[in-house]
This record gives structure tokens, C-alpha cells and sequence, in this order.
């Protein structure tokens, strides 16, 4: 089914406004963890992240998303401080050796308040801003960029037994009442992005029917963004859990680009770059 509206080309941050072309826009992933489900302990010294981000910036990376707190299913939660501790000194370097405009992944006020003063563009949170009643007040007065998700659950209980009546019905009602709920607090709706929540409490299945129906959720009149990066659904959708996932990553970046999604949040940014670029002269985005 496609979309019932024209997708929107533009995102509006705080300072800047990106626009969407031919390809989705890349947002590379900065996770200053040492427990995310794919890349855990790789960046977790400031160091290493920040080679890790400018690397995706010479990638090609259109956005820059950093965060302190591990959401993979069955992740602890970190306190507010160490959550500072990780990405403050990253976010400082960035704002001084790189243009390509920043996101910080927090559902923490306190942390995106401190994100914001270090220049950063975009609060993208796991939680659509309901984690902490602070978050939507402090969105609406910075003008900031904000990207609401969808999460049954929380990430210590999201994948226990899922279960929707209609997963891609379900997911688009919720990120409508998210939508009218910021708009309501003060955010421009220019400036909200939407997620449906790939691998937030959601099985193989929900997921794969959420992506084939993608282009259903510009009728909410937000950029898209989608996070599919080397999750699980991915090796159990080929039958091989432990496979290499960049492959499977790609190709379901080649289809969410047919459906005109905005924004694809990944790992393997170069890779998928590429990808797009020789689909996109094969013809495969008409």
C-alpha cells in the first residue's frame, strides 16, 4: 500500500533544517556504551567515539546520533551522572571538529538539557517523551529537533511475549497521539521525526510487517526515521542468528528507500551509502 500523502522533504532542527532528497538521510550511530547489542564496549572511552563519529562523518553521515545508555532488550538502566559522564566529553568534541548537526539518544531531561548547551540539535528518545515529564517541557522551549519512538514495554521487558491486535494500526494510532501531544506542549511539527520502534518490543514477524508497510506512516505528515541496524530479526529472518547482519541491513535500506523513508539510523554507514547510491542509478527508486 502506498503512502495516502506526499512524504515531507524537510526535517527542522534547531539551528539548520535537513532536507531530504532521491535517498534517505543516514544517521550514523555513536553509542558511547559498554553494553549495546552490537557494538557494546567498542566506543565506550570518549576517545574511541569520537574517532567512531568523525569516521561516519567522512562516510557520509548526514546526522550524528550519540548516546550513553544501552536500550537492547534485557539492558539495566544507568543514572542520569554516568550517562553525562559518557557523552559530554564526545558531544564537546564533535561541536568543535565537525558541522554535521548532533542528536543525543536520551530519555533523560537532565541529560538532554546538558546535550543541548553543548550544541546539540536533536533529542531523540526511546520513550516519545513520556519517561520523564521534564523532556517535553524542555523540547518545546530549546526549538530543538525531536524524533518520538515507539516502545511496548521497557527495554528490560519489551521482548517478554509482545502481542498486538494489529502491529502497523497499533504502532501508527500511538505515534499519532505522540505527534499531537508535542504539538499541543509547543513543538512545531516541522520538527518532529517518528519511529515505529524496530526490535522494541516487538517479535520477528511485527517487525517485518511494520517495514513492509512503512510508507503507511507518512500519513502522519513527520519525517520517518527507522533504526533496523544489524538487529535481530534480521539473522532470524535468514534462519542464522549468528550471521553477519550488515548484509540484511542493507537490504532492507534498499526497501525502505523504494518506500521514501526519510531518515535510516545505522552502523554500517559507508556500506549502506553505496548500497543506496547504485540502487538509486539502477533504478530502483522510481
Amino acid at each position: 500500500m502506498g503512502p495516502t500523502k506526499p512524504p515531507v522533504d524537510r526535517w527542522k532542527l534547531r539551528t539548520r533544517t535537513l532536507t531530504v532528497g532521491r535517498l534517505p538521510l543516514l544517521a550514523g550511530i555513536v553509542n558511547v556504551t559498554p553494553d549495546s547489542f552490537s557494538d557494546g564496549g567498542q566506543f565506550v572511552e570518549s576517545h574511541a567515539a569520537i574517532d567512531r563519529a568523525l569516521g561516519l562523518v567522512d562516510e557520509g553521515a548526514d546526522l550524528l546520533d550519540v548516546g550513553g545508555e544501552s536500550t537492547r532488550p534485557g539492558a539495566q538502566p544507568v543514572s542520569a551522572d554516568e550517562e553525562l559522564r559518557r557523552v559530554m566529553p564526545v558531544l564537546a568534541a564533535l561541536r568543535d571538529r565537525t558541522s554535521v548537526p548532533v542528536s543525543i539518544d536520551t530519555s533523560k531531561a537532565a541529560v538532554a538539557r546538558a546535550a543541548l548547551d553543548a550544541g546539540v540539535e536533536v533529542v531523540n528518545d526511546v520513550t516519545a517523551l513520556t519517561a520523564d515529564p521534564a523532556m517535553l517541557p524542555l523540547v518545546a522551549e530549546s526549538g530543538c529537533g525531536v524524533c518520538a519512538m515507539h516502545m511496548r514495554g521497557t527495554p528490560r521487558s519489551m521482548q517478554e511475549d509482545p502481542a498486538y491486535d494489529d502491529v502497523v494500526a497499533e504502532v501508527l494510532g500511538y505515534l499519532c497521539a505522540r505527534r499531537d501531544a508535542l504539538v499541543a506542549a509547543g513543538v512545531e511539527q516541522p520538527r518532529i521525526a517518528l519511529d515505529p520502534g524496530i526490535g522494541f518490543g516487538k517479535t520477528t514477524e511485527h517487525n517485518l510487517d511494520l517495514l513492509r508497510n512503512a510508507s503507511r506512516f507518512h500519513e502522519l505528515g513527520c519525517p520517518v526515521l527507522v533504526g533496523h541496524s544489524r538487529k535481530q530479526f534480521i539473522g532470524r529472518t535468514l534462519g542464522e542468528p549468528d550471521a553477519d547482519r550488515t548484509p540484511g541491513t542493507i537490504g532492507v535500506a534498499l526497501a525502505l528507500a523504494r518506500q521514501r523513508v526519510q531518515v535510516l539510523r545505522v552502523h554500517d554507514l559507508g556500506a549502506v551509502r553505496r548500497a543506496l547510491v547504485l540502487f538509486e542509478a539502477v533504478g530502483g527508486i522510481s
